[in-house]
């Protein structure tokens, strides 16, 4: 999943959040009507507080544990997304888009956060494998 999201990321035009949707629905996580809810969670919710994979590793959680899913396990929920944000930290050391991607831009920008979507991509994956 995480190569397919980086592939979408860097090569497809797509935005981080919208990568991590995609590829996950691709995969049978969740609906491709989720792609569309991804669009406002790029560029940290166009405020650049949470980076948009991170949001859509949440949004693919909370699809799959939250709330009337008929597999919904409020308190799986709440603790993967403790685990989505820990991990995601452990890794990059904070979660907040406008500090991952300082002083980059364009292109190069695309290349730096790539790692973020392909981290989101793994722990979500990791996560997920209790659901089956």
């Amino acid at each position: 999943m995480k190569e397919q999201a980086v592939n979408y990321y860097v090569n497809q035009g797509y935005s981080c959040a919208e990568s991590v949707i995609k590829a996950a629905s691709d995969a049978g996580l969740c609906p491709k009507e989720l792609l569309s809810c991804a669009t406002a969670f790029s560029g940290g919710m166009a405020s650049g507080c949470v980076c948009g994979a991170v949001a859509a590793a949440q949004i693919i959680n909370g699809y799959n544990f939250g709330r009337e899913n008929s597999k919904g396990n409020e308190v799986m929920a709440r603790a993967n997304a403790a685990k989505i944000v820990e991990e995601f930290k452990k890794r990059n050391k904070v979660t907040c888009c406008r500090v991952l991607s300082k002083g980059f831009e364009g292109a190069e920008r695309k290349a730096h956060c790539s790692k973020f979507v392909s981290d989101a991509c793994e722990i979500l994956e990791e996560l997920l494998k209790v659901k089956v």
